[in-house]
């Protein structure tokens, strides 16, 4: 559990080549969610930053786990004689620093169907499971992160999401790592900070999640720098308006999408060209899996047909970790299935539509909120928004639109269903709003739509609208 830096890198390397299994850390975990993760992967070696000693110490982790713990964190920094428990890491790790390589004989597993690292969800409902990636996947992961990104020997990848994440470990570090070239890693995310390093290192290959890109887009063209290098900007972890892939081309961030999640990393990618000619699109499948939909009864659907994203190949996950119930539900012969809705084209070419689980029911009609989100986002007075299903005496479930406002802009909800008119069925449309300042997000900038309903209980208001019915 720790910020992004070269000590990430040497333990992952470790564990790859000793065979063990390595576990990243969400480090922005509250007490009982790190106390849950620990207690579930019950790990025997504990690495963390000297900034989370006082929660890891709250933990009495001695007492409950059979584990070592390791800090790292320099002696200087606490009193004189004070026994604080661990082990300081640059200490022990000393004696090797400036040598030449002590290089041995690999005892890394000979199957690579052996687990590698386990992720755990970002847990949006219910508890996080821990997704266990054997080496074979990062492997193939890797494989098809050189194809989609180009990569090459003399290239340059900025990584600023945190490396306990899929997309900034498996998707930008190891590939780079695989093909030899150089990584510059932050230890967190500064927008000018990244203006700045892009244009130091000419930096030829980027990695963002769409809060990341808005981010960028906020600091003003004076105070920007050359960014003229970047050969490939990629975007994913999210969904993506085609608003803000024109702005970030007309920024100079040449934009790739991406698809996926933390059981098998990138499924789906879509070229600079594939945004041009079709609108909206997350690309085809990556060259090595094999990607499909289907529908309930696991049969394939037809052409432009909404449907389950199902994965087969080497880069989905092995299993989750001690959770026969979960895989079993999740890995059905031979096939992961993945909860994203989406549609294909005749072209083979894929679309979104939105979580299996967002989808609610109002009056016997499935409802697919990234459907009616697409359309409220082109309000002009409109910074975000976020549609959920609610509990409704008439319709059983209702949609509630959560709505933040740009800055300084009055917005009437009713305008919101002016929009809906001639795009949407009208079971469809949000029967009511809440204005929000923000939005809780996962560390990819994923809504966390659950927690934001709870919250938001009670303060809903009908829109009223003539012949706003089902």
């Amino acid at each position: 559990m720790m910020t992004n830096g070269p000590e990430f890198l040497e333990i992952f390397l470790a564990c790859s080549r000793l065979g063990a299994i390595l576990v990243p850390v969400n480090f922005r975990l509250t007490q009982p969610e790190l106390d849950y993760t620990l207690k579930n992967s019950s790990p025997r070696l504990f690495v963390f930053s000297e900034k989370y000693m006082d929660p890891v110490r709250a933990l009495n982790l001695s007492e409950e786990l059979p584990l070592l713990t390791l800090s790292i964190h320099h002696a200087n920094q606490y009193p004189a004689g004070e026994d604080n428990g661990f082990t300081d890491y640059h200490e022990a790790v000393a004696a090797f620093e400036g040598k030449t390589p002590h290089l041995t004989p690999s005892t890394g597993p000979a199957d690579p169907g052996e687990a590698h690292v386990i992720m755990y969800t970002s847990g949006t409902t219910g508890q996080p499971k821990g997704a266990v990636l054997p080496h074979r996947k990062t492997f193939f992961n890797c494989l098809n992160a050189d194809i989609f990104y180009k990569m090459d020997y003399d290239d340059i990848m900025l990584v600023v999401t945190p490396l306990f994440h899929s997309g900034a470990l498996l998707i930008q570090t190891a590939p780079t790592l695989y093909k030899g070239a150089t990584l510059v890693i932050h230890p967190k995310f500064d927008p000018k900070r990244t203006y700045e390093d892009i244009a130091r290192y000419r930096v030829t290959k980027f990695l963002g999640v769409p809060t990341i890109y808005r981010a960028l887009l906020r600091v003003p063209p004076a105070e920007r720098r050359d960014i003229s290098s970047l050969r490939v900007s990629a975007i994913g972890g999210e969904k993506v308006t085609v608003d803000l892939l024109i702005e970030c081309g007309k920024a100079g961030f040449p934009l790739r999408q991406v698809m996926g999640q933390t059981e098998t990393s990138i499924m789906l990618w879509a070229s600079e060209e594939d945004f041009m000619k079709k609108t909206g699109t997350l690309g085809k499948p990556v060259f090595h899996a094999e990607i499909d939909l289907i529908d309930k009864q696991g049969k394939r659907v037809p052409v432009d047909s909404v449907g389950e994203v199902v994965v087969k190949g080497p880069i989905t996950m092995k299993e989750y970790w001690h959770d026969p119930a979960k895989t079993e539900e999740t890995m059905r012969h031979g096939w992961h299935h993945t909860g994203d809705l989406a549609k294909k084209d005749e072209d083979g070419y894929f679309y979104l539509m939105d979580r299996a689980k967002d989808m609610y029911i109002s009056g016997g009609e499935n409802v697919y909120p990234a459907e009616v989100e697409k359309v409220l986002r082109k309000h002009p007075k409109l910074e975000d928004v976020a549609v959920a299903g609610m509990a409704d005496s008439l319709w059983g479930e209702t949609g509630v639109a959560f709505i933040i406002p740009k800055s300084g802009k009055k917005l009437d909800p009713k305008e919101l269903l002016t929009l809906c008119d001639g795009k949407l069925a009208r079971y469809k449309w949000p029967k009511k709003y809440v204005f929000c300042e923000e939005f809780p997000r996962t560390v990819l900038g994923k809504v966390q739509k659950p927690i934001l309903v709870e919250a938001n209980k009670g303060k809903e208001q009908p829109i009223e609208k003539e012949g706003n019915a089902q």
